[in-house]
């Protein structure tokens, strides 16, 4: 029979063991993925901004309003960037930063990924924050890029981390063939811009439940232009007028030498007009062809009318009412630049928009 000092010492033994077992399966869980169970962006908590230079010293800040991304179990993270939703608080300022620089009708979105070591995070949920040095790759305007960056890593709650950048990255106009967009907006804003722009941003992330998986980031499902900041319902005539005078520098209204029928590239553009055009009640719109002075005055005449005319034709296809449509040709006869160069003789190539008065 045991003593009760011998059955003391068999109780404390067993609980000492059991301590030792717990303290092992916490250690254990300590060291599971602190991304495990997923994390999602929390697009109203997060923001993404950028400063340009305008005029040599005039700086101006934008932002993004609609982003989506995801953390998985691995620590790959993505953030996808609605470009049409870019905010420089003009709203014609917006539209030429859509149309004429990102040309959104064509690349709507750009993405970010990365992929975060979980175990150089195992500590966060005692130190809190932590900075870490990552690779990540920009995929913007068909142009993917690698960089390095240092970011700051916070967990905020159990529930919620940001991750964010420690100081501001410097991302070159001319590393995603963005040049010949920004000499648009140079040109339809009449200002000098430095080719550059730094970038800032603060991504705030939810832990999933424990039951559901980790959601990829996804493209938005809706139409990326729906998510433009501007205002909902048709538009006012000045609003309109300054969309199409926008429009009218994309050049992306492609036509064959000679040829008045539209390149199918053309459609991206044509479709967003389209759309414009859809919310400009009551005004009629007239759709111009120019050329060059390359050929006889009157074969560039009938051209200039041809191409103007095979563009009303495929918006009208676009469900708008006829009736508010016009086309004429003007031939070689307004030019916007000189046709001595090939660069000069393109500019001049061109369809333009316009609200004729009523």
């Amino acid at each position: 029979m045991f003593s009760i000092s011998v059955y003391r010492s068999f109780v404390l033994l067993i609980m000492a063991s059991m301590l030792g077992i717990v303290t092992h399966l916490t250690a254990a869980q300590a060291q599971q993925s602190p991304f495990s169970g997923g994390w999602t962006l929390q697009p109203e908590m997060s923001n993404l901004n950028f400063q340009s230079v305008k005029k040599q010293t005039v700086v101006e800040s934008s932002s993004f309003a609609t982003l989506e991304g995801a953390i998985d179990d691995s620590g790959k993270t993505e953030v996808n960037v609605l470009l049409d939703s870019v905010d420089t608080k003009v709203d014609l300022r917006n539209v030429r930063m859509r149309f004429l620089f990102f040309e959104t009708f064509k690349f709507p979105s750009a993405k970010i990924t990365t992929q975060i070591d979980p175990a150089l995070l195992n500590d966060l949920a005692t130190v809190r924050r932590k900075t870490l040095p990552i690779s990540y790759t920009i995929d913007l305007h068909g142009v993917t890029k690698s960089f390095d960056a240092d970011v700051a890593v916070t967990l905020l709650t159990d529930d919620l981390v940001s991750v964010a950048s420690t100081t501001p990255i410097s991302v070159s106009v001319a590393d995603f063939n963005l040049m010949e967009g920004l000499g648009k907006l140079q040109e339809a804003a009449n200002v000098d811009i430095i080719p550059s722009a730094t970038v800032s941003f603060d991504f705030l992330f939810a832990r999933n439940s424990t039951t559901a998986e980790a959601a990829p980031a996804q493209s938005a499902v809706t139409e990326p232009s729906s998510v433009a900041l501007e205002v909902e319902g048709d538009f006012d005539r000045e609003a309109c007028k300054g969309r199409f005078e926008i429009l009218s520098r994309t050049g992306n209204i492609y036509f064959a030498s000679g040829s008045s029928r539209h390149d199918s590239k053309s459609e991206p553009l044509l479709n967003s007009l389209a759309g414009i055009i859809q919310r400009c009640p009551d005004m009629v719109i007239e759709v111009g062809g120019h050329t060059d002075s390359i050929g006889s005055t009157s074969s560039n005449q009938r051209l200039s009318d041809a191409r103007a005319d095979a563009v009303r034709r495929y918006l009208i296809s676009r469900d708008l009412d006829p009736s508010v449509l016009v086309s004429k040709g003007y031939g070689e006869t307004t030019p916007l630049a000189s046709n001595d160069t090939s660069e000069g003789r393109w500019k001049n190539r061109r369809i333009e928009f316009k609200v004729l008065s009523n």
